[in-house]
């Protein structure tokens, strides 16, 4: 047990935690989490479903027949600094002035540089040198890649190294450019359309981002609900302060700040299921803020949205219909034998012999989510896999490699053979069968979390992350998951990668 001072209690009560929850964190911190078990690869027609173009159709069609409540939930709280690190660090040592741009030995800056009237934010940053008193044009001619670029990043011009990625400049059309978010406004209302032509999109934001969200919706929004001819209902939500992790050194002491409070840090993405939680909706889509391209490339998402959406509902139907079953107490032994065979080689979940009704009731009455796995191409992130739970049942699924113990060379064998990953392309359902929502944090594996080396103000600390969002605080929901084409995956990572051919 660690010994708190009275104002420490009182900035633990601040974020809503108790003195016991910050102690078992800090139990989690000095101890560590237990590595996942991998079993195997979800591979196609063994765990991982491929849809015939027959399929595809008959899914989207029957989307689209039931027409239910639908919701578009986006994670857009993260400020983009990462996407300009390189510009970052190439600023730190940069000339003031460059006799050409193959003084440039990074190739990355290189290409920004080389490339650069080819972002949709050119205008905008020409436009701001110029009120400045500058040019753009001659900057380029001289070589002052430094000034260009303090107009870019930094409050004096654009401020994009610190603006959220909702906000970013990503595509350009012929008469304007669009943001991220505006590409969300005009993607949701291809596919999370509901009665009366609503559009309900969720974003997770930073507080202090809200403003430059709002700018956006006063400036745009009318003008998307009349191109679409929708009404949109677009929601905000925070990460919540209880989901705040606390830091300790690497002898496990407490971390304190100069000031003597307490270290507390955000806990990742896996916090949004509190966010999530607080939603209400008969279908919930999830996808990153970043993962969005211009119209010409929307068609291929939107229809494997719909037939995500229209696979979950035909499941779902299927799993409303045994829990009614068992529930009457009326099911036979067939019946019951029918159910388990569903429930092992459909819903991926191998749970032995146990066949009573309490078992297989259990299992079925959870939440569901339909995930898009795309082919495996070296790109990073999690992927598809069949998981060996302590308690011996086995199912599907998505696993992060930090989650695996490296060491272990069958472990790896396995990570290494994964012909999937995971693009973040979600269909979720969060009611029971009777219309109630689920409380999603019952559903969350704990045991999932990890401990990561982070520094602060020069000294090295360790920093605690929640389970994720869709690996471990969706641990106990039934998952299903389904290919979907590359061409629906194009994230943004870095500032160039808006140079590829799908954002251009």
């Amino acid at each position: 047990m660690f010994m708190f001072t009275e104002k420490d209690i009182q900035q633990i009560k601040s974020k809503g935690l108790s003195v016991e929850d910050i102690n078992h964190q800090i139990q989690n911190l000095i101890h560590g989490f237990p590595y996942i078990s991998l079993e195997k690869p979800a591979t196609i027609n063994d765990g991982i479903i491929k849809l015939s173009e027959a399929e595809v159709t008959s899914f989207v069609k029957l989307f689209e027949d039931i027409k239910p409540d639908t919701l578009k939930f986006v994670p857009a709280s993260g400020a983009a600094s990462r996407m300009f690190k390189f510009l970052f660090e190439f600023y730190e040592s940069a000339k003031d002035k460059y006799n050409s741009v193959n003084e440039i030995t990074q190739p990355d800056v290189k290409s920004f540089f080389q490339l650069i009237r080819d972002f949709a934010f050119f205008d905008d940053l020409k436009n701001i040198i110029q009120s400045n008193g500058g040019n753009i044009d001659e900057y380029l001619k001289q070589g002052q890649y430094k000034n260009i670029l303090d107009y870019f990043l930094f409050e004096n011009g654009l401020n994009y190294g610190q603006k959220p990625k909702a906000v970013l400049a990503f595509h350009e059309y012929e008469t304007q450019f669009r943001t991220a978010l505006e590409e969300h406004l005009a993607e949701g209302a291809l596919y999370t359309k509901s009665g009366e032509d609503i559009v309900k999109i969720h974003f997770t934001i930073s507080p202090e981002h809200n403003e430059l969200f709002q700018d956006i919706l006063k400036r745009e929004l009318a003008s998307y609900e009349s191109l679409y001819k929708v009404k949109y209902d677009i929601t905000f939500s925070v990460q919540k302060p209880s989901t705040d992790m606390i830091s300790v050194d690497l002898e496990n002491n407490l971390f304190r700040n100069d000031d003597g409070s307490l270290l507390f840090r955000p806990g990742g993405h896996g916090a949004l299921i509190e966010n999530l939680n607080d939603l209400i909706a008969d279908i919930i889509f999830i996808k990153n803020i970043d993962n969005v391209v211009p119209d010409k490339l929307k068609q291929q998402t939107i229809i494997y949205k719909k037939a995500l959406a229209g696979v979950l509902l035909s499941y779902r139907e299927r799993i409303y219909d045994y829990l009614e079953l068992l529930e009457s107490k009326k099911v036979s032994n067939e019946q019951k034998d029918e159910i388990h065979d569903f429930i092992t080689n459909d819903l991926c979940y191998n749970m032995g012999k146990l066949k009573d009704t309490q078992s297989l009731y259990a299992v079925l009455n959870r939440p569901i989510r339909v995930c898009g796995m795309v082919k495996n191409e070296g790109e990073p992130g999690g992927g598809p896999f069949w998981v060996k739970h302590p308690h011996g049942v086995i199912d599907l699924q998505i696993v992060e490699s930090s989650q695996i113990d490296i060491n272990y060379k069958e472990q790896t064998d396995i990570l290494k053979s994964s012909t999937h990953f995971n693009p973040v392309d979600l269909v979720c359902s969060t009611k029971d069968y009777k219309g109630n929502k689920f409380d999603l944090l019952n559903f969350r594996d704990p045991q999932t979390g990890f401990i990561s080396i982070k520094s602060k103000d020069g000294r090295d600390l360790k920093a605690q992350e929640l389970p994720g969002l869709w690996n471990g605080a969706m641990a106990f929901w039934n998952t299903i998951f389904v290919e979907v084409p590359i061409i629906t995956f194009n994230p943004v990572k870095t500032i160039n990668d808006l140079l590829r051919k799908e954002h251009q």
